[in-house]
């Protein structure tokens, strides 16, 4: 991440954004790093919307370099993913922002390792990580992903008969949502806890993260649906550029958020 990237988002419309907090993109364990951050977020007049918390030590040509596992097993492991958290966290001391996107455990589309994904070990991090959040005045928004933990029912069951009393809501991730089944079924199941998004789309197998209008789902059908369910928040768009030039996503972007814009009006 660059400062002329956060040029370009400001200069195509855009006001708010989310970040990622994989060293291989934004250091968040650098003070210099963050203070940059800073300064590039004042000087471009964006906001940050949300912090999406660490889940790979990095990328390379597309791949995950290592993995954090909140939901983990193996207590050093997991320990190890709440630490990197806490880091991301401290951002917030310097640039508030109002979210952190968290994945329960592994996708299952990555490398699950034996003893991962344990719904007791993803429970004790969930109640971690909102403690260490609401020290900075962040809330925790857990993200639908591919896995057993993190279906929008299993998210709804654990945040209402598990966690009740702890300030935790959701992150509906709409590509993922997709590739689990019934998407509108998942918008009406978070309607009660959802506190942002992740918008795009894909084809139904593949979690390819393409623009809203690129893939197979039936946006008007998503759109009434969010409507139905009162959410008036970020619709945070999360598309990958396909190996191409990020100026053009940009363009395409703008485009895709103009035809949403129409569809919330039109319902």
């Amino acid at each position: 991440m660059s400062r002329e990237h956060l040029v370009h988002i400001a200069a195509h419309g855009f006001e708010t954004i989310e970040v990622f907090a994989s060293r291989s993109h934004f250091d968040y364990h650098d003070a210099e790093a963050i203070a940059q951050l800073g300064e590039w977020m004042s000087d471009t007049r964006l906001q940050l919307h949300s912090m999406h918390a660490p889940i790979i030590e990095g990328i390379r040509g597309g791949k995950w370099l290592g993995s954090f596992s909140n939901a983990s097993g193996d207590e050093g492991r997991r320990k190890a993913a709440i630490a990197e958290t806490q880091a991301a966290l401290r951002v917030a001391e310097q640039i508030p922002f109002q979210y952190l996107v968290v994945h329960l455990g592994m996708p299952s589309g990555e490398q699950v390792s034996p003893g991962d994904n344990q719904p007791a070990a993803a429970r004790r991090s969930v109640e971690e990580i909102v403690e260490l959040a609401s020290a900075v005045k962040v809330r925790v928004a857990l993200e639908v992903i591919p896995n057993q933990l993190s279906s929008a029912a299993a998210l709804v069951r654990l945040i209402e008969e598990d966690l009740e009393g702890i300030d935790v809501g959701i992150c509906l991730d709409y590509g993922h949502a997709h590739l689990m089944g019934d998407l509108g079924e998942a918008i009406e199941l978070v309607g009660g806890h959802l506190l942002t998004t992740h918008v795009h789309d894909n084809g139904g197998a593949r979690d390819d993260h393409l623009l809203p209008f690129a893939g197979s789902i039936n946006w008007d059908t998503a759109i009434v649906e969010t409507q139905k369910i009162g959410y008036d928040g970020v619709m945070m768009l999360e598309v990958g550029d396909g190996g191409g030039d990020p100026v053009d996503v940009l363009k395409k972007s703008v485009k895709a958020r103009e035809r949403l814009d129409k569809t919330f009006v039109t319902f």
